[in-house]
C-alpha cells in the first residue's frame, strides 16, 4: 500500500500520519548515506597509516600498496553490478546484505595476521561494501520530491567527496591514538546500526526476484576482468615502469580483451548485467565525463598533498591529517550554500565556477617550494574545498536528476564507476608525470651543480666548514647533504609540474561546462 493511500483513508489524521511517514523515509535515507560514507572512508582511511600496517604484518613494500589495490579493485567491480542486484533484490535487502558483509570484513581485517589475509579481507570488504555507494544515489533521486532535491543532492555529494578527503586525517588520529587495527575496528558498531536501521526502516521498493533466473553470468565474468584488470594496471603501471613489467603486459591484454568481450555481451544479452542506454542522454554522458575529472582532482589531491608532505617536509600521518581537514571543513561549509543555490542559478554556472575555483588552487601550488607547509597550502586547499562542491553538486542533480525512474539504478552505478576510474586514471597520470619530470629536473640539476660552477662549490665549502666539528668525514657528509639537497628540490619541481598539469585540466573543462543542456524538469520521486 503506498503513502497516498494510507493517507487517503486516514481521514482527518492523515496529514500527521504522512508527515510520520516521510520523517520515517528520511532517517532511513540518513543511515543508508552514513553507510555509504564508511564505504568511500575505508579507501583513504589506510592511506597515511600503510607504514604501521607494513610493519604489523611484516609486509614488504612491494606488498603492502595492495592493501589499497585489493579494495578499489573489487569496489569497482562491484558498483555497476548494484544497479542489477538493487532491482533484483531490492534496495532494502541489497543495502543491507551489502553493510553485514562490510561490516564482517572489517572485523575479519583487524584480525590479519599476514599481509595475504589483509588482502583477502580488504578486496572482499571493497566488495561487499561496493554496493552501498550507488544504492545510496539512485534512492536520493527516486524517492524524494523535488522539493526536497535542495537537502538531499548537497548530502550526499557532500559525504562523496568528504569520506575520502578526511580519510587520511581519521586514520591519522587513530593510528596515532591506538594501532591500526582500529582503522577496521571503527565500522564495528556503527556498521551494526546501519544494519538494523536498514531491515527495519528502508521499504522504498520491492524485488524482483525473477531477475536473477536471467543474471547474465558471462558478463559479470567479462566485467570483472575488463574493469579488474583496468584497475590493476592503472595502480601498479607507475610504480612497474608500465608495458616493461611483464605483469602489466599480461593484464593489459587481458583487460583489452575482456573490454571486447563484456561490451559485446551488453549488446546482445537478454538481461545485461549493466544496461547502458542511459549514456544516450545527453546531460548523463556529458555529466559522467565530468564527474570523472572530478574523481582526478578528489583522489589525485588527496595522495599529492600528504606525499608532499611526508616526503619534502617529513609530516607525520597525524600532522598529515590536521593539515589535509582544511579541505573537508571547506567542504563541510560549501555544501550547504550549493544546495541552496542549486534552485537559483543556473547549474552550468556552478559547475564553470567550481572548475575555476579548482584551477586557480592547483595554480597557486605551482609555485611550490621545499619550504611550504600548513599556511602556505591553506587557501590553495579551501579553493579545491570549495572547488569540488561547487561542481559535483550540480553535476550529480543534472545527470541524474532528469533521467526516468526505471533507468535510475543502473544509472547510478555507472556515474560513480566514472568517479572511481577518473581516481585511478588520476593517480597513474600523476604518478608517471611526477616520476618522469623528477628524473628530468635531477639530471638538469645535476648538469648545474658540479665542480665547473662556482656557486655550487661555494655553498660545498661553506656547507663542509660547517661540518668541520666531524673531523675528516666532513666533506663526505656535506657531498651526501647537498646531493639529497639537489634530490629534494628536483622532487619539489616535479610537484610543481604536477600541479600545472591539472590547472590546465580543470582550466579546459571551465570551457566545457556549456556542453550541457541546463535541464528544464526534475524527476519527482517519492510520491
Amino acid at each position: 500500500m503506498s503513502d497516498t493511500t494510507v493517507t487517503a483513508a486516514a481521514g482527518p489524521g492523515a496529514p500527521p500520519r504522512a508527515a510520520s511517514s516521510e520523517g520515517r523515509r528520511m532517517f532511513a535515507f540518513l543511515c543508508m548515506v552514513f553507510g555509504m560514507f564508511m564505504a568511500i572512508l575505508d579507501i583513504q582511511i589506510v592511506s597515511a597509516s600503510l607504514s604501521e600496517i607494513q610493519a604489523g604484518l611484516a609486509a614488504s613494500s612491494d606488498e603492502i600498496s595492495w592493501v589499497q589495490t585489493s579494495y578499489l579493485i573489487a569496489e569497482v567491480v562491484m558498483i555497476p553490478l548494484s544497479g542489477f542486484l538493487s532491482r533484483a533484490l531490492s534496495t532494502r535487502w541489497l543495502f543491507a546484505a551489502s553493510a553485514v558483509g562490510f561490516t564482517v570484513m572489517s572485523f575479519m581485517c583487524a584480525t590479519a595476521t599476514s599481509i595475504n589475509e589483509m588482502i583477502v579481507y580488504r578486496a572482499l570488504q571493497g566488495f561487499l561494501g561496493g554496493g552501498m555507494i550507488p544504492t545510496v544515489f539512485a534512492a536520493a533521486y527516486s524517492i524524494f520530491p523535488r522539493e526536497k532535491q535542495s537537502v538531499v543532492a548537497p548530502l550526499i555529494g557532500l559525504v562523496a567527496t568528504l569520506a575520502p578527503t578526511i580519510g587520511p586525517t581519521i586514520g591519522g588520529y587513530l593510528t596515532d591514538l591506538f594501532s591500526w587495527h582500529w582503522l577496521f575496528l571503527v565500522n564495528i558498531i556503527p556498521g551494526i546500526f546501519v544494519v538494523v536501521t536498514t531491515v527495519t526502516l528502508v521499504d522504498f521498493d520491492e524485488p524482483d526476484l525473477a531477475l536473477l533466473d536471467r543474471f547474465d553470468w558471462w558478463g559479470l565474468l567479462f566485467m570483472a576482468g575488463f574493469l579488474g584488470s583496468l584497475e590493476f594496471v592503472l595502480e601498479e603501471g607507475p610504480t612497474n615502469d608500465w608495458f616493461e613489467d611483464h605483469w602489466i603486459v599480461l593484464f593489459t591484454v587481458l583487460c583489452g580483451v575482456s573490454a571486447v568481450a563484456f561490451f559485446a555481451r551488453v549488446f546482445m544479452a537478454r538481461e545485461p548485467v549493466v544496461d547502458l542506454r542511459a549514456f544516450a542522454n545527453r546531460n548523463f554522458a556529458v555529466g559522467s565525463a565530468f564527474s570523472f575529472v572530478v574523481g582526478i582532482g578528489l583522489y589525485g589531491l588527496t595522495y599529492l598533498y600528504p606525499l608532499y608532505l611526508a616526503q619534502v617536509r617529513g609530516y607525520s600521518a597525524l600532522m598529515i591529517g590536521e593539515t589535509m581537514f582544511v579541505s573537508g571543513l571547506a567542504m563541510f561549509l560549501c555544501a550547504p550554500i550549493a544546495g541552496r543555490l542549486m534552485g537559483k542559478v543556473d547549474p552550468r554556472a556552478m559547475i564553470a565556477f567550481g572548475f575555476a575555483a579548482f584551477a586557480l588552487g592547483t595554480w597557486q601550488v605551482t609555485g611550490l617550494t621545499a619550504d611550504w607547509d600548513f599556511w602556505e597550502l591553506l587557501v590553495p586547499q579551501i579553493l579545491r574545498g570549495v572547488g569540488i562542491m561547487m561542481a559535483m553538486i550540480p553535476i550529480n542533480n543534472i545527470s541524474l536528476g532528469t533521467l526516468p525512474p526505471d533507468q535510475l539504478k543502473n544509472a547510478s552505478g555507472l556515474f560513480n564507476l566514472m568517479r572511481n576510474l577518473g581516481g585511478a586514471v588520476g593517480l597513474a597520470l600523476i604518478n608517471t608525470v611526477l616520476n618522469d619530470r623528477w628524473d628530468l629536473h635531477l639530471a638538469r640539476l645535476h648538469e648545474n651543480v658540479q665542480w665547473a660552477n662556482a656557486a655550487a662549490v661555494e655553498r660545498l665549502q661553506a656547507m663542509t666548514q660547517a661540518l668541520a666539528a666531524m673531523g675528516s668525514d666532513a666533506g663526505a657528509v656535506a657531498l651526501k647533504l647537498m646531493s639529497a639537497q639537489v634530490r629534494v628540490q628536483a622532487q619539489v619541481m616535479a610537484f610543481s609540474d604536477v600541479f600545472l598539469v591539472l590547472t590546465v585540466l580543470f582550466s579546459a573543462l571551465f570551457f566545457a561546462a556549456p556542453l550541457l543542456s541546463r535541464p528544464r524538469h526534475k524527476v519527482e520521486g517519492g510520491h
